[in-house]
């Protein structure tokens, strides 16, 4: 009998108890796998952010306006390579349940300030330039609606009234599809002319929500966010200017500290499991002192029997480990399917399942080498008296 086939009889000695902690195990490494997933798809926003890019925001909060003249203004400050802005449009289409992202911008200086944004399909040129209609729609807002180039759509906004219908419906012909090499980059918005919205709308007008600024070099970001700042101290319109990446982070902080929320699940669930699978351990290991003392008998050194019970315990952490992350995986397909409306774009990405490996491997460690330890000590004649009781 090799060791292999004792440490499969071993675990296959009591197969309910032995299927439980399993089960204990997957569910725990489940929800470790789209915890961490919904994590890095929230963080992406800043984790994916240029590092030359900043934001600016009215310094009261980022959904009053700041008057178009700044544009120029900040366009002129040393160390400004670039510039572009953006206003929210709040639409959706059809009824008010087909929520989606969608900004009114400059398309030329914004996709210049964004290069990782490529038109993969463009409409004709005079679609494109000079129809203040035309929108460029991210493929993955086109695959969930089925647009394509050339089509003619009726979008509606929550907040923007016409004023010349004194509707909230903005007709926009689809000039181009956008995509991004990365595909953490969210590409689930549309942006549309910012002259076309600012024209239309009937209120607010040569104002706009948010600049967006590319820099000659990060290492200027601190000059050039103080010298915008400081220019419009004593303006009606004060501004806050910081790195685009501080201001993903404190977007998504507005809803709470998620990482602290994910990491207390995370760690609840581990120590949890932690306990169970160790405890389940220390038990088997218990009721087979008089067999280990036999093997002893038979010619085993402390140091096979050592590895044996640290073998179990890795199969029970790394088995039922890969399960609770292979499941993981199909629920984030679906998840990213289902919820892409909500979610940036949601990927396992091979960052997760490393951590996920070392959690397995601390959890081995944790919970076999105990009962390994107290297996190696067993003495022969003392083992050979035991009595489970």
């Amino acid at each position: 009998m090799t060791r292999g086939t004792l440490i499969r009889r071993n675990l296959t000695r009591k197969p309910l108890r032995t299927t439980l902690t399993v089960i204990a195990v997957l569910t725990a490494f489940l929800l470790f796998g789209l915890l961490k997933t919904v994590e890095t798809a929230l963080n992406s926003g800043s984790d994916l952010a240029a590092a030359d890019r900043l934001v600016v925001i009215n310094k009261v909060n980022f959904t009053q306006p700041l008057p178009i003249s700044y544009i120029d203004r900040i366009r002129r400050v040393e160390g400004v390579k670039d510039v572009t802005w953006a206003d929210w449009i709040g639409a959706y289409w059809r009824d008010e349940r087909e929520v989606f992202v969608a900004f009114a911008v400059d398309p030329e200086s914004y996709l210049r300030v964004y290069p990782e944004l490529k038109v993969s399909e463009r409409g004709p040129r005079t679609l494109a330039q000079a129809d203040r209609q035309g929108a460029l729609i991210g493929r993955k807002l086109a695959q969930r609606y089925g647009w394509k180039v050339g089509d003619r759509i009726p979008i509606k906004s929550q907040i923007w009234i016409r004023r010349d219908t004194g509707e909230k419906t903005w007709e926009v012909n689809v000039a181009g599809i956008f995509d991004a090499d990365d595909p953490r980059v969210d590409t689930g918005y549309m942006l549309m002319h910012w002259t076309y919205l600012n024209e239309g709308r009937s209120f607010a007008r040569d104002t706009f929500g948010w600049a967006i600024i590319r820099t000659t070099s990060a290492d200027v970001n601190e000059q050039v966010a103080r010298a915008i700042d400081q220019m419009f101290e004593n303006s009606p319109f004060r501004t806050r200017t910081d790195t685009e990446a501080a201001f993903s982070k404190a977007f998504l902080e507005m809803f709470g500290d998620i990482g602290l929320i994910i990491t207390s699940v995370v760690g609840a669930a581990m120590f949890t499991i932690l306990m169970i699978a160790g405890t389940t351990m220390m038990l088997a290991v218990r009721e087979r002192t008089r067999e280990i003392a036999v093997l002893r008998t038979l010619g085993f050194r402390p140091d096979e029997v050592f590895r044996m019970v640290v073998w179990e315990a890795a199969v029970i952490a790394f088995g039922g480990g890969l399960a609770g992350m292979a499941v993981s995986a199909g629920f984030v397909k679906g998840a990213s399917e289902a919820l892409g409306q909500y979610l940036p774009p949601l990927v396992m990405s091979g960052g997760i399942w490393l951590e996920a490996a070392l959690w397995m491997l601390a959890l081995a460690v944790l919970t076999g080498l105990p009962p390994a330890w107290t297996a190696m000590r067993v003495k022969i004649v003392e083992g050979l008296s035991w009595r489970n009781l």
